[in-house]
């Protein structure tokens, strides 16, 4: 029951969190997005869970960053080619793959994979009472 508590919760952060950015960026956002939203914030936060805490930062929000691509084109491919519901388009973009993802929007969720990392741990820090968070951006011999 605890990690469903901390898993749901973490999940509405996230989720409220990714439909703010898209209201602060576009002026409007999707339900859909909340769930996506919530998805990548568990993802992302569970790699601590996965990989030591000696690994750089930058190199978590790269593989952050690679996590939420990918996701943001399955749930494009399932909401926005399959169901038409059209919430994005990236066609105009360049390097995109089906107007689902682009190489600049990769580019910002690594920027937002940083602050998404960190807010997870502190928050599983906080709220949880788990780990202090401590990082480092440069690899250890």
């Amino acid at each position: 029951m605890k990690k469903f508590v901390k898993h749901g919760t973490l999940f509405s952060i996230f989720g409220v969190s990714y439909v703010l950015i898209e209201l602060i960026y576009r002026g409007y956002s999707h339900w859909s997005m909340f769930v996506l939203g919530g998805i990548c914030g568990i993802c992302i936060g569970m790699l601590n869970e996965c990989i030591p805490w000696e690994m750089p930062l930058w190199l978590q929000a790269g593989i952050g960053a690679v996590i939420i691509t990918v996701l943001e084109f399955v749930c494009g491919c399932i909401v926005n080619l399959a169901l038409g519901w059209n919430v994005w388009d990236y066609s105009n973009a360049p390097l995109n793959i089906l107007g689902q993802v682009c190489l600049p929007f990769a580019i910002i969720w690594f920027v937002i994979a940083h602050f998404g990392i960190v807010l997870d741990d502190y928050l599983r820090y906080w709220l949880f009472k788990e780990e202090k968070p401590r990082y480092t951006y440069k690899f250890k011999h």
